[in-house]
């Protein structure tokens, strides 16, 4: 099995993500990709399905990719039924985290119970 096979998922959460600049190459059974990502969340996201692949530090894949807005960590569209905590726990593992995305988007948030479907909130970076 090639290495581009063998990490084709993640080649396919790249183009979900809409990873720009992508670049793909194979060389003496390394799998090679360059692209950004537009938040780091989003760069996480493809580290992580690397590691679930090929361990926690593979040798067949090199991967370079940069993030175009570093100045958060992503920007979420709120869904029918989420709350900040809910939004907390899925970005950072912590529903307590939720007062720091209150804070980062007290521009549109005047209470923390109150966010609406379609808002799009700052994931601040921490």
């Amino acid at each position: 099995m090639s290495a581009k096979d063998k990490y084709q998922a993640v080649l396919e959460l790249g183009e979900k993500l809409g990873i720009k600049e992508g670049k793909v190459s194979e060389e003496n059974g390394v799998l090679k990709i360059k692209g950004t990502a537009a938040t780091q969340y989003e760069k996480d996201i493809l580290w992580d399905k690397i590691k679930a692949i090929g361990g926690e530090k593979p040798s067949d894949i090199m991967a370079n990719i940069s993030v175009e807005d570093a100045s958060v960590y992503h920007r979420h569209t709120v869904k029918s039924g989420e709350s900040l905590s809910k939004i907390a726990k899925h970005y950072y593992g912590d529903p307590m985290k939720y007062k720091q995305i209150f804070q980062a988007n007290t521009n549109i948030l005047k209470n923390p119970d109150l966010i609406h479907p379609d808002q799009v909130l700052v994931i601040p970076n921490l």
